[in-house]
């Protein structure tokens, strides 16, 4: 029998990163893939010109990456994560590939600023907040410390909302982050998928006996992919963020449109555009819940077909998936990935129940990232079993194994058992998402110590009795690469110049920088450092917002999403208490400081706006009122997302990290601050407890009640009003406040904010306030000894290197996914 041979396909040549020879491919990328002459292009022309050049520099290493993976049948990672906060890419990949210095003088022979058209490149708005910048994060070092992996999530057209500041209220508008395309992204036409939702399950009896079940969807839509590379640090891997954009199967009813109903003709291709129009879409109507469930099961459902199309491309059946693949679930999200690896597993695949659940259960990790009970999501029974019939059998069906396993061991209570359901009886019976989560995980991890201990005595306590191992911790991380080498490249040469290059491959090598905290001439420099980004920070307000800040006063910053519980609240109360001192004690030596606030707050969450507008009041007032002298600014910056944290962290003198102990899970915008020689004020709280521990406790500055005395509070009957009263400064703070003092226009606007805390304190903004109000003091003293305060700031870059995600994820690679 003749057979044909495959022709051998050479490899590319190693492409030359000379600055001419680059320079010479971006004016190509110009004219041939752009169409335009470099004598009439425009910035953002020159920035796709760019881009494309490195692509095709990565797209080398990706396709060697992959290649590789399939020669050693390597075990795969699957990160699936409903946001990515990846932000701008260009100048991560150049500087990933060490090619910084000869794209900047490529540019700079063509007469284009590096920097200029860098600014240009919108940010891949897929995330809200510190869960999706994990995830990038994690892709980012997955790649660095050679784990084969590939991200999920969804393509969103407009994800989070552009926020706007109207009069000092959050104005949401449409972030068009795609409007222009993105050079970045391949779509990949053969990896579609059906999704569907609604319909029946009907039940066929096989020849051998067994019920099969077969689900008819009454709605079906269409998972189209599309790839974007992710390399790692020194090119050494490419691994893939997958995104799911959704596309009707008929596009335009033609009928419909010819009889004349030209709207109407287009509702099947709206109703599934609406699927990954906007991230997070409110959920405080029906309509907006049942949205929420359709964007987490069409993309759970994508990326399991997908991941099992793959697998059988190389195995020959699914008894050894847990071997090949690893799922890691990062939150309650994909948790209905659970129910739908079974069904497919089961219903298409053909194996029985009992050896799915192992194939399962062996397969996927679960990340916690809250112990708010509300954000482990839970759906209304009618509306899951509605929307995704066969699934809410198979959960039934898991139910009853985990509860008659429970009931055998005759040590859970009928309380407890019901704790362990995956269905809440309590009320209106809805599907307990985080249940589900653990119960279909061989692995579930916190992400700070503390939070990870408490999990054990909280949320899942129960589950936890059931399954005694299967709770781990892997502290969050950050990486190195965007959160100091990138977005501080001062700081980052000087560290070079004074301890060498090896932090760059090793972030805990920073560790020999901590011998120069004490030396002035050292000192003199990181100052030098951090007061040229306070003057960038400085200048980027100025321009957005107008208002004039002094580089000399202390920055005291805190970013972040906009929560009752990460106290922001308490923030601006503070903000008010020392605006009163310095007017009535203006022969005090006061430090200067200007506080500054960013972040978002969910659209349908009242009090997070409110806080918001407060923010912006009480800065309307201090900054106008010459009695304060320009000792106090307070600015809140429209807007928050990656690229301007990048501004925003290397300028921090103070950063903020006092949420509610017990309520953080770990934050990494802490790690951010500190790895950039800010000193942290904090509750022990998250990470922070861990980063005391790594910097030391003169480095840090911590107050406030501990987890443990937070629940001890509760539980005895708080009595906020007493602590009020016995607190000069907070009372008159909180009456000025909610007297309308800083809202002429309503007085009333936040009577109802301040007498929450009067009534439960629930968060501890009352609590807390007079130790926070001292340690800001206490700051304030330590700020007038620059020696000493720069020596605790070098102190804090030094030791922070063990807070890389790099060795997160290999944490991650070795004790759960045995991968890499």
């Amino acid at each position: 029998m003749n057979t044909v041979s495959k022709p051998t396909i050479p490899s590319p040549a190693p492409r030359s990163s000379k600055p001419e020879i680059l320079a010479e491919e971006i004016i190509e990328r110009l004219t041939y893939r752009i169409g335009k002459d470099a004598k009439v292009a425009k910035p953002h022309d020159w920035l796709t010109a760019t881009i494309l050049v490195i692509r095709d520099r990565i797209i080398d290493k990706w396709m060697e990456s992959t290649r590789k993976v399939y020669a050693t049948g390597d075990k795969r990672v699957y990160y699936l994560s409903l946001e990515f906060l990846i932000g701008r890419l260009m100048r991560d990949a150049v500087s990933n590939l060490g090619l910084m210095e000869q794209v900047r003088d490529a540019l700079a022979s063509l007469g284009v600023d590096v920097s200029v058209i860098a600014g240009l490149e919108p940010d891949a708005a897929l995330g809200n907040g510190g869960l999706g910048r994990l995830a990038a994060c994690f892709m980012e070092s997955m790649a660095t410390v050679d784990v084969p992996a590939y991200g999920y999530g969804i393509r969103y057209v407009h994800g989070l909302f552009r926020q706007q500041l109207a009069d000092g209220w959050q104005v949401e508008l449409p972030e068009s982050w795609l409007a222009h395309g993105n050079p970045w992204e391949f779509e990949r036409r053969e990896s579609a998928y059906e999704i569907g939702f609604g319909g029946t399950v009907d039940v066929v009896n096989n020849p051998e006996g067994e019920p099969r079940y077969v689900w008819k969807p009454a709605e079906r839509v269409i998972a189209a992919a599309f790839d974007t590379p992710v390399v790692g640090w020194r090119g050494r891997r490419v691994n893939t963020l997958r995104l799911w954009s959704a596309q009707p199967i008929d596009p335009i009813l033609l009928d419909a449109f010819n009889a004349g109903d030209h709207i109407g003709a287009l509702r099947e291709s709206n109703k599934a555009e609406s699927l990954t129009r906007v991230l997070y879409p409110a959920d405080a109507t029906p309509a907006g819940q049942e949205l929420r469930l359709r964007q987490e099961f069409f993309f759970s459902s994508a990326s399991l077909q997908d991941i099992l199309r793959r697998h059988l491309q190389q195995y020959d059946d699914f008894t050894s998936l847990p071997d090949k693949v690893a799922i890691q679930l990062n939150d309650t999200h994909p948790a209905v990935s659970i129910a739908e690896l079974m069904r497919l597993l089961c219903d298409v695949h053909g194996l029985d129940f009992d050896q799915a659940w192992d194939i399962t259960r062996g397969t996927i990790g679960y990340t916690n990232h809250t112990l708010l009970p509300e954000a482990l999501e839970s759906w209304p029974i009618p509306l899951f079993e509605r929307l995704l019939p066969r699934h809410m059998q198979i959960i039934y069906a898991i139910n009853a194994k985990v509860l008659l396993e429970a009931r055998k061991t005759k040590t859970f209570s009928e309380t407890e058992i019901r704790s362990i359901s995956l269905i809440e009886e309590s009320g209106e019976r809805r599907v307990r998402m985080g249940n589900l989560a653990f119960v279909g995980a061989h692995s579930i991890n916190g992400v700070s110590a503390l939070h990870t201990d408490l999990m054990k005595v909280t949320v899942f306590a129960d589950l936890h009795k059931l399954y005694p191992d299967r709770i781990n911790n892997k502290t969050n991380g950050i990486t190195p690469r965007r959160w100091l080498q990138q977005c501080n490249p001062g700081l980052t040469s000087l560290i070079r110049e004074t301890i060498g290059d090896d932090f760059l491959d090793d972030a805990e090598k920073l560790k020999p920088l901590d011998k120069f905290a004490n030396d002035a001439g050292f000192q003199e420099k990181f100052a030098a450092v951090k007061r040229a980004n306070k003057v960038a920070l400085s200048n980027l307000v100025a321009s957005r917002m107008g208002i004039k800040l002094d580089p000399s006063a202390m920055f005291d910053i805190q970013i972040k999403r906009i929560h009752e519980y990460k106290r922001q609240l308490l923030n601006v109360i503070e903000a008010v208490a020392l605006y009163d001192q310095i007017r009535s004690h203006p022969e005090l030596d006061w430090v200067p400081r200007v506080k500054l606030f960013a972040g978002k707050a969910a659209p349908s969450y009242h009090n997070a706006k409110l806080i918001i507008k407060l923010i912006n009041d009480v800065a309307r007032t201090i900054n106008n009122d010459p009695a304060v002298r320009g000792l106090l600014k307070v600015v809140f910056v429209p807007n928050y997302n990656v690229s301007l944290a990048e501004v925003m962290v290397p300028a921090a003198d103070l950063s903020e990290q006092i949420s509610t102990a017990g309520m953080e899970a770990s934050g990494t915008g802490n790690m951010k601050f500190a790895l950039n020689g800010a000193l942290t004020i904090g509750t022990l709280d998250g990470a922070n407890v861990e980063m005391r521990d790594h910097v030391g406790e003169d480095n840090i500055i911590i107050f406030g009640l501990r987890a443990d005395e937070v629940a001890a509070a509760r539980g005895d009957g708080h009595n906020p009003r007493a602590i009020i009263e016995a607190s000069r400064e907070l009372s008159q703070a909180l009456s000025a406040i909610s007297s309308g003092v800083f809202s002429h226009d309503d007085r009333n606007r936040y009577a109802a904010l301040i007498e929450g805390i009067y009534a439960h304190d629930w968060f501890m903004v009352a609590a807390d306030f007079d130790a926070y109000a001292q340690a800001q003091r206490d700051v304030d003293q330590l700020w007038t000894d620059p020696s000493a305060w720069n020596a605790k700031a070098v102190c804090n870059t030094a030791r922070m290197g063990w807070f890389s995600s790099d060795r997160t994820i290999r944490q991650y690679a070795k004790e759960i996914w045995r991968a890499g």
